[in-house]
């Protein structure tokens, strides 16, 4: 990534009041872009959006990505140069009980929002942020490269391997002509953790509630694997792929697999026996016996085209990672600036991915 690319680039995130979105909507503004957000109203409280102080320092809607009239004003008002798109229903157990609202949010969200990104001549690059459960999951033991088949078998990674049609489709058929001026490419990140999550039925915040309320951390699937990795690893590779897009193009207007080493695609037992290590107090777990919903058991991402053609590699093994995470919320129990905290370590992987 190059900092200095972001110093006053117009920027649109959809979902920035989400955990993910609040993280890049920090980082961008810290890097001296003009941050502009759409999204509903933070999805948890407490929430990143809230106790860091991430509005300060943008301009923030709440509205609906599936209202397409107000999405169209808001990009018109903006005049972004760059959006990224963030906003989605991103829980599969919820999925499970409200499938309409997932379609509706994460596929015609996203048609909408492409809609309104061909409709705004300020708009040079799109990129779409789906999910590694975009893909049709066979639990192979190797990682799923950007060719694979896209699929899913609940309805939220179904969405999300729509999503990526819906980007294939608009980009052949509005964004690839030459005379167009925006390109569009979308990317997939593995299991992301990190400071400011409190999301309901996602592990390290059930982990982080448990460990708070000195409850034992309710495991439902011990064994299943995922790709974690520290929220900043996948945010630095959105930024890097951005840049490419700004400056070269066609050539990166595709998908793009931003996940971590092998090494660091880890059962949930270890995860959970990690944190407790890291938090000591006692902390304790015990397995669910009662029946599950299906998830995919095993799932990793092959990220050598992000690394071969981007130059991006993850900067903290799983074990730094936790660390981060754990000295994040303890902070936040301690009632410390959350939004220096978080902007401390934004700073620091920074000179970590700088260095490296």
């Amino acid at each position: 990534m190059t900092p200095e690319f972001w110093c006053n680039k117009n920027v649109l995130i959809t979902g920035h009041t989400g955990f993910k979105g609040s993280w890049l909507s920090l980082w961008l503004q810290n890097l001296g872009a003009n941050v502009s957000g759409y999204a509903l109203a933070p999805p948890t409280d407490p929430g990143l959006f809230e106790v860091a102080k991430v509005g300060d320092g943008m301009h923030s809607v709440q509205a609906d990505m599936r209202d397409l009239a107000s999405l169209e004003k808001v990009v018109g008002e903006r005049q972004p140069e760059i959006i990224v798109h963030m906003a989605a229903q991103s829980l599969v157990r919820y999925s499970y009980d409200n499938p309409v609202e997932t379609y509706a949010t994460n596929v015609m969200g996203t048609v909408n929002l492409f809609e309104a990104a061909r409709r705004c001549d300020s708009v040079r690059v799109v990129l779409n942020i789906t999910s590694d459960k975009c893909y049709e999951n066979r639990e192979w033991m190797w990682g799923y490269r950007e060719s694979e088949p896209m699929g899913g078998h609940d309805p939220y990674s179904s969405s999300k391997g729509c999503a990526e049609l819906v980007t294939a489709a608009y980009r052949r058929s509005y964004f690839s002509a030459p005379d167009c001026p925006t390109v569009i490419a979308s990317a997939r990140a593995g299991n992301v953790i990190g400071g400011g999550d409190w999301a309901k039925d996602r592990l390290i915040p059930d982990i982080i509630r448990a460990f708070m309320q000195a409850d034992p951390v309710i495991i439902r699937n011990p064994d299943s694997i995922r790709p974690w990795q520290h929220v900043l690893e996948p945010l630095s590779g959105y930024v890097t792929l951005v840049e490419h897009l700004w400056n070269d193009g066609e050539p990166f207007a595709s998908g793009w697999n931003f996940g971590p080493s092998d090494q660091d695609a880890r059962p949930v037992l270890w995860i959970v026996k990690a944190m407790i290590e890291s938090w000591g107090d006692g902390a304790h777990y015990r397995l669910d016996s009662r029946p599950q919903v299906h998830e995919a058991n095993y799932l990793k991402l092959d990220s050598s085209k992000a690394r071969g053609l981007l130059g991006w590699a993850p900067q903290l093994n799983l074990a730094e990672a936790l660390q981060w995470v754990t000295q994040w919320y303890r902070a936040y129990q301690h009632g410390d600036d959350m939004r220096a905290v978080t902007l401390a370590q934004i700073e620091a992987y920074q000179r970590l991915a700088t260095a490296a």
